[in-house]
């Protein structure tokens, strides 16, 4: 046993309405601004975010199965996340609006290592999560002033 296990919190901003940025948590919608994100559906679905949904991502070499276990739509969504022999554990987003006509996202990653080759990089992870929510900020931030005005101005 490992024993490592790690429960971490971070709002970032984005200036969207919530509905709107809701849709940039999910699977597909990460796709849109998270480089070399490319989850791959064993089983064909039309709602990527419905609970139950499975989806595997190879993002950094390590191959990880996703499950979707809640979702209020434009809310809330929850996914179980197993990277075999390194971690496991849930990611919660939840989007509130901000007052000014965007949105708060709070991330939460509840995660434990698997192994004790899981330690490493889960510790790694945890030391540098505020930079890591930072980084996805900047990365949306970046994607929405790629966006036609037209589009990016839509609420």
């Amino acid at each position: 046993m490992s024993g490592a296990q790690y429960t971490l919190t971070g709002r970032l901003a984005v200036a969207l309405p919530p509905v709107e940025a809701f849709t940039l948590f999910t699977p597909r919608g990460e796709e849109q601004w998270v480089a070399g994100w490319q989850p791959r559906f064993p089983a064909k679905t039309d709602d990527d975010s419905a609970p139950g949904t499975v989806f595997e991502t190879g993002a950094h070499s390590e191959r990880t199965i996703w499950v979707v276990v809640e979702r209020e739509s434009g809310r809330r969504v929850s996914y179980a996340r197993v990277t075999p022999g390194s971690r496991a554990g849930t990611v919660t987003v939840e989007v509130d609006v901000d007052g000014q006509g965007g949105s708060t996202v709070r991330v939460t990653y509840a995660l434990t290592a698997l192994t004790p080759e899981g330690e490493g990089p889960l510790h790694e992870f945890a030391e540098r999560y505020p930079d890591f929510l930072q980084s996805w900020e900047e990365e949306i931030a970046r994607h929405l002033g790629s966006r036609p005005p037209s589009t990016a101005a839509q609420s």
